[in-house]
């Protein structure tokens, strides 16, 4: 397979403009989970649907590094996990388990986001979970659901269990394995999985202290959808994605190729 199939100016050619936009997205998400150090080598993986009728979904070439990604090197496939355009590497088997499971079940699962996390999968393997002790973690506690793990995600029958756990929540714990965050857009999956992590991070740092923990009104955590979206005047998670994307394009903006 040639070089040139999947090079920028040809994939681009070949993709809608809306394509095309989602591409670079994920492709500067991908580039900045490995930023913040959330990236597993190459084990781990980001999706996003493409706009249109067809159910297709980019993900991450297997193999590539995620601070390697571009928008042109990412895969296209269907819910059956055949390739809709060539690519000379195939997809993770476990990423595309999970990733198509929701991408079918739910129409607002536009990105889904998976990482392998250090302090995402201590806190996973917590009997209590994600624990109400610090600020960020009334939003993730506001929508979070639990997911029980069955060892690697290879296993089609394990496909309706993932999905009825995540049920309508936007976050989603995946036991002794890590996080996982659901959203209708590239910047709302990115901010609750950056909320999601730094849970987690403040959690254990917490733990480790060995002090009582303060815990946080469950009443508060009932208002948190709310309070988060006067907080960011109804923007979400593009209030800070420009500033993200200028942090990228001055560290290195090939993503967007």
């Amino acid at each position: 397979m040639s070089a040139l199939s999947t090079s920028p100016a040809t994939v681009r050619g070949r993709v809608s403009p809306e394509e095309w936009e989602t591409r670079v997205a994920l492709a500067a998400a991908y580039r900045l989970v490995a930023y913040f150090h959330w990236d597993d080598l190459i084990f781990t993986h980001l999706s996003a649907r493409v706009p249109g009728p067809d159910h297709h979904f980019l993900i991450n070439p297997y193999g590539m590094m995620f601070d390697e990604i571009t928008a042109s090197s990412l895969i296209k496939v269907d819910l059956a996990g055949n390739k809709v355009m060539e690519s000379p590497y195939e997809i993770n088997p476990a990423g595309f388990t999970i990733h198509s499971a929701i991408h079918e079940a739910r129409d607002d699962a536009k990105a889904i986001f998976h990482v392998h996390s250090l302090n995402g999968i201590a806190v996973s393997a917590q009997e209590h979970g994600v624990l109400p002790i610090s600020q960020q973690s009334i939003f993730v506690l506001s929508s979070l659901a639990y997911h029980d793990y069955e060892g690697v995600a290879l296993r089609d029958d394990e496909k309706p269990r993932l999905v009825a756990d995540l049920g309508t929540k936007n976050y989603l714990m995946l036991r002794n394995h890590g996080l996982l965050t659901v959203a209708e857009n590239i910047p709302e999956a990115f901010l609750a999985l950056y909320v999601f992590e730094n849970t987690c991070n403040i959690q254990v740092r917490a733990q480790s202290c060995g002090d009582k923990l303060i815990t946080i009104d469950p009443r508060i955590i009932a208002g948190a959808q709310a309070q988060a979206k006067q907080v960011t005047r109804g923007a979400g998670g593009a209030l800070a994605w420009p500033g993200l994307l200028r942090r990228l394009n001055r560290l290195d903006p090939s993503y967007a190729e």
